[in-house]
């Protein structure tokens, strides 16, 4: 599963807070059956639209958190071989980055091999809040 949450929050201070994105990424993992193999990489990148970017590996693939505080932005990725609660990850995303709009895709990462190559769109959910 791959689930992707661009939105933008009411809270430019959390975005640019680094301690809180490496305080979720220490802990996220686990409150979705996941397991860390790392500890989060959080840096700030200070530039035309800066930002924080962490990352964190687990066990499953990586969580990724991309800010751009000025414009009040947020891209986040959550991919994982094994499933998760998709709508309560969401959720979660939305109250704890202060969400106020958002756009969120859930790719659907399972290929038998029997599949052709060609990309099959019944595997894609696009979901705008």
């Amino acid at each position: 599963m791959h689930l992707i949450i661009d939105g933008y929050s009411n809270s430019k201070e959390i975005l640019q807070d680094e301690q809180f994105i490496t305080n979720w990424l220490e802990n996220y993992p686990a409150k979705i059956g996941m397991n860390k193999i790392s500890p989060p990489y959080v840096v700030r990148y200070v530039g035309p639209d800066w930002g924080i970017s962490g990352f964190i590996f687990i066990a499953e693939s990586h969580i990724a958190i991309h800010t751009f505080v000025e414009r009040s932005y947020v891209n986040i990725d959550v991919f994982s071989c094994k499933d998760f609660d998709a709508e309560k990850t969401i959720r979660d995303f939305q109250d704890k980055f202060q969400l106020v709009k958002s756009r969120t895709c859930l790719i659907d990462r399972e290929w038998s091999g029997m599949e052709p190559t060609a990309a099959v769109t019944s595997a894609f959910a696009y979901h705008e809040r």
